[in-house]
């Protein structure tokens, strides 16, 4: 969050300053040069992402969502720009996350894991399991890693 602040706010320095120095600053295009900080600040706010037992929330700028993990019916990877990890339940509950962040964080990992495991022995999860797969491997080895090089052993 600090760096999505300092780089809207360097910004709106920039274009206030551009401004200043060409002779051309008016209220106005300060209210525009503002609004234009304001809109990357938007863009590059932090998606906040918490769990606990059977469920998965993540919070952006406006809004939350919120899906039940022992309810999954579906997870779905997808690629483009940034890679995605789409997880929907039979509540209708549908979160989109990073799964940088789960490489990131084991425990939300975890619990996210435990999760799919129960909806996957009840048969509620019907696709998805190659991607749980591959991510569980990832954050595996992206675990490991850390551990030999915390221990020096890298």
């Amino acid at each position: 969050m600090r760096s999505a602040i300092l780089h809207a706010c360097v910004l709106l320095a920039f274009l206030l300053l551009l401004d200043w120095g060409s002779g051309l600053i008016t209220p106005w295009r300060g209210v525009l040069w503002s609004a234009l900080a304001g809109l990357l600040y938007a863009v590059l706010y932090p998606q906040r992402v918490s769990a606990g037992s059977n469920w998965l929330t993540t919070r952006g700028l406006v809004r939350g969502h919120r899906v039940r993990t022992d309810l999954l019916v579906s997870v779905r990877c997808l690629d483009g720009v940034s890679q995605r990890l789409l997880l929907r339940d039979c509540l209708g509950g549908r979160v989109e996350i990073d799964p940088q962040v789960l490489v990131r964080h084991p425990q939300l990992w975890l619990r996210l894991e435990r999760g799919a495991r129960k909806a996957a022995d009840d048969g509620m999860l019907l696709g998805g399991a190659t991607a749980l797969e591959r991510l569980s491997q990832r954050v595996d080895r992206e675990t490991a890693r850390a551990v030999f090089r915390i221990s020096g052993l890298e």
